[in-house]
């Protein structure tokens, strides 16, 4: 395995990097001195559009999308470093190149699965950051962590499909450019296999019946910059069966599909969101001082810092070996690692947040800081695309499988 960069990703990397510094960074403040100000904190502030046009004419767009076509073209081995990069301001550079979740994995879900005029009415737009969607699968009512538990209906009546369930923790769903969701639930409810009862479904947002009811907040925090996590009513909904993705009982099969590049994703992200926080421990570290000394001269603080570096870089080199394999041997091959990177990176990424909060001492816990929002995105990233249980039990149910 060689993972030097290549000459398009050092030039992407470089490129990337100045943005950060020329034009996220600064912008991070300003969007939320904007977002007080709006008639709505979930519209999106005005210097967001000024990042994305920004960031289209450097040609930083699109990046997650290996189709030369419609995306940049990059491999997940190249695409890795760009992540982590954009991973440092999780709350707007992903958004301001066009690579946030969760348009990134409906955006490959039309890709993969969609007609012809599904890709021109919604994938589209979406490449084109004129629109945002949401996927509606998560519901209070059931352990969705099975996704086999799904309990929304979406039944076949003549031309259309009539959808009734109720979804919550829908991101994005709150912002008003959000324009589509893709709903899944269940059209064939008393299937014998239960891998093909679900299905998934293009629903436009202001189709009737459809009910935003509100925003679910995350340890407090509404997530404006995602465009919120909201609940939704779906009450005799009715689209057209052209509206199916793919063919009906493949909605199980397309969210595994689904969730394969989105799960490395967020773990390049993460390691994004570590190195911000060595970086902001180390500034601190060294500005303050306790006890008689800087704090950079305490060893508890040293064990800390050092303790995620190499962390870190334990990590990066297991998601990078991951993206590889992806790259090789296909998202089925990659399947241990993929689990395992979801397992390891929240986890780990998690304790070095907290260490860095613990350093800032109450500056860690309020707004003046990232910290404490980035550790709450941290923290949520060990339940989305499954918990970590989940993916222990099938990592271990392959371990053990070799051996019976």
């Amino acid at each position: 395995m060689d993972f030097a960069f290549d000459a398009r990703t050092e030039e992407l990397r470089s490129k990337l990097l100045a943005f950060m510094d020329e034009h996220v960074y600064p912008a991070e403040q300003v969007a939320e001195e904007q977002r007080a100000r709006l008639a709505s904190p979930w519209d999106t502030p005005a210097v967001v559009g000024e990042l994305k046009a920004e960031a289209k004419r450097q040609g930083l767009w699109n990046l997650f999308l290996p189709d030369a076509e419609y995306g940049a073209g990059l491999t997940n081995l190249q695409y890795a470093p760009l992540a982590e990069i954009t991973g440092r301001s999780p709350h707007l550079a992903p958004t301001a190149t066009n690579c946030a979740a969760p348009d990134t994995g409906n955006m490959e879900v039309l890709f993969q699965f969609a007609t012809e005029a599904q890709k021109k009415q919604w994938l589209e737009p979406l490449l084109a950051g004129e629109i945002r969607s949401a996927f509606a699968m998560t519901e209070p009512d059931v352990a969705s962590s099975d996704a086999t538990n799904i309990e929304t209906r979406m039944i076949r009546d003549g031309d259309d499909y009539v959808i009734n369930g109720r979804k919550w923790y829908i991101s994005g769903a709150m912002n008003p450019e959000c324009a589509v969701f893709i709903v899944m639930g269940k059209t064939d409810p008393d299937g014998a296999d239960i891998r093909r009862q679900q299905s998934m479904i293009l629903v436009p947002r202001d189709t009737p019946g459809v009910e935003v009811r509100r925003a679910m907040r995350v340890y407090g925090y509404e997530d404006h910059s995602h465009g919120g996590h909201a609940e939704v009513v779906f009450h005799d909904v009715r689209v057209p069966a052209a509206n199916l993705i793919g063919e009906e009982g493949g909605g199980f099969a397309i969210a595994q599909a689904r969730l394969g590049p989105g799960r490395i994703h967020h773990c390049m992200r993460l390691i994004g969101m570590a190195e911000r926080a060595i970086e902001l421990m180390c500034r601190r570290a060294v500005a303050r001082t306790a006890f008689g000394k800087p704090l950079a001269a305490q060893g508890v603080v040293q064990n800390w810092i050092a303790d995620a570096r190499v962390t870190v870089e334990q990590l990066r080199l297991l998601v990078l070996k991951t993206a590889w394999l992806m790259d090789t041997v296909g998202n089925k091959g990659a399947h241990t690692e993929i689990q395992a990177i979801k397992i390891a990176t929240p986890r780990a990424v998690v304790d070095i947040l907290d260490s860095a909060v613990q350093l800032y001492g109450a500056g860690g816990v309020s707004q003046d800081f990232p910290l404490a929002e980035l550790w709450a995105s941290a923290r949520t990233l060990r339940l989305a695309d499954g918990p970590d249980e989940v993916h222990q039990r099938s990592l271990a149910r392959r371990e053990i499988k070799r051996y019976v």
